[in-house]
């Protein structure tokens, strides 16, 4: 039975790499010092999830609200917790909030009273 690859320390959570190597068929055995051949060896679950949502609808948010019942702001969070993991830097927007957007969409129920203060108050 294989097992995925673990790629965080469960007691410091730091980076673990691959170490040895064994052929199925002839036993040879290889080792070294390996790191993943792909980046997303290095997402949880969770954010494979998010991945594999947000590619099947080609990016498109609202899209990715309705199918994971999430809302706007949840899904950029979740992006750019996934774009973090992946050693992208993400910075925070330079434009400032559209406060009428906010209370409308907390109006409609698309954000919760805690997902509008969180974006009033970035």
């Amino acid at each position: 039975m294989a097992y995925k690859i673990l790629n965080k320390c469960p007691v410091c959570n730091g980076k673990l790499y691959i170490t040895r190597l064994e052929c199925s068929k002839c036993n040879t055995v290889i080792e070294n010092k390996f790191e993943s051949s792909t980046k997303f060896e290095y997402l949880t679950n969770e954010q494979l999830n998010f991945v594999g949502a947000f590619l099947k609808n080609r990016g498109n948010i609202k899209d990715v609200e309705k199918e994971l019942g999430i809302s706007y702001p949840t899904v950029r969070a979740k992006l750019d917790d996934v774009l973090t993991a992946l050693g992208y830097n993400v910075s925070a927007p330079t434009s400032n909030v559209d406060k009428k957007k906010v209370i409308d969409m907390l109006d409609k129920g698309e954000i919760t009273p805690d997902e509008a203060i969180k974006m009033l108050n970035e």
